[in-house]
């Protein structure tokens, strides 16, 4: 049996609860949130598994969290981090079965920006031998959002609206809308992006800068009837979108990229148009979703990757211990994860 060390390396939380404002997933400097810790290595409890950590991906929902912009609040002295990949080291009763695995996981209150985490088993996947670590570390948020967000679209028609179409969800929501015969229509900020997305899947991509944009939205609303419109971003462009769609249009926002706040200008839509706004949040989606639903979704993810069909696109690679001094940098180095690595 291996032995584990007393103490490790985490990059941990200084502030608790929620901020008093919005300012959406960026930062100038990480240790305006976070600081470096040597910290007791933690005890899987029941249901629980100590994972120690091969490579965590950063996502935009951890950098709202750390500025206290998510859907739960900060603790003050944990580490944060959602999602990651590694072994584990370590059960707690009943979690016996994941012992010495490699697996994707979600940390439930976050920590995955440390050697080693815990989490409950349930929050774990184990990985196939040929899926990749930097893979498996972005195994979970992103895949499994697109593969449910997707769903919800092809059950209102052949064509779908995505907003963010460069981030790594909006790469894999028009393969894979494509792959299921549908017709994404991206959005992007810049024209550069057009020929990357359509060769990934996308219909037709859309620059939010060009000034026909709302005009060939409409032309192309009435020849597809996009009835779904998938948004990370939700400022006022993305209001102009909705208003562009068709009777029984949804709105389904599961980011907030933009600091702006919209305005709905077309309130009588929601009357007499039959249009809605609604969000989207995994973790919600895991605790509701039948387990045999999910564990068809956790076989076509791990699927695409494996042959190919999907792949992590790595912007930078951070070592764990230059997480404040380096993340912010690499956040900004362009359409690619951050990984961090122990």
């Amino acid at each position: 049996m291996t032995t584990l060390p007393s103490t490790m390396y985490a990059v941990v939380q200084t502030q608790d609860g929620y901020s008093e404002t919005a300012t959406g997933p960026t930062i100038n400097d990480a240790a305006d949130w976070l600081a470096t810790a040597e910290m007791q290595v933690p005890v899987p409890g029941p249901g629980e598994v100590l994972i120690k950590l091969r490579a965590a991906s950063v996502n935009p929902s951890d950098i709202h969290f750390i500025k206290g912009e998510y859907g739960q609040p900060r603790v003050q002295g944990t580490a944060a981090g959602f999602e990651g990949c590694g072994d584990v080291v370590a059960t707690g009763a009943g979690a016996e079965a994941l012992q010495g695995q490699r697996v994707a996981f979600v940390a439930a209150q976050a920590g995955a920006w440390a050697e080693y985490i815990t989490t409950p088993a349930m929050m774990c996947i184990p990985l196939r031998p040929d899926i990749s670590d930097e893979d498996g570390s972005a195994q979970i948020v992103n895949p499994m959002t697109a593969m449910a967000m997707i769903d919800i679209a092809r059950n209102a028609g052949d064509a779908f609206i995505v907003s963010a179409a460069t981030s790594q969800l909006g790469k894999l929501m028009c393969s894979l809308g494509r792959d299921l015969g549908l017709k994404p229509i991206a959005l992007v900020r810049r024209d550069n992006a057009i020929a990357l997305l359509k060769d990934l899947g996308a219909h037709e991509v859309l620059v939010t800068s060009d000034p026909e944009m709302r005009t060939k939205l409409v032309a192309l609303s009435h020849a597809l009837k996009p009835r779904v419109f998938l948004d990370a971003v939700a400022d006022q462009i993305s209001e102009q979108v909705f208003c562009a769609m068709p009777n029984g249009a949804r709105w389904v926002c599961y980011g907030k990229l933009s600091s702006d706040l919209p305005k709905l200008t077309q309130m009588g839509q929601l009357i007499f148009m039959g249009k809605r706004i609604e969000g989207f949040w995994l973790t919600q989606w895991m605790t509701t979703t039948p387990p045999a639903d999910q564990m068809r979704v956790v076989a076509e993810v791990q699927a695409r990757f494996a042959d190919g069909r999907w792949k992590t696109d790595v912007s930078q690679r951070v070592a764990l211990k230059d997480v404040i001094k380096n993340l912010a940098n690499a956040l900004k180095k362009g359409d690619g994860k951050v990984i961090i690595t122990p």
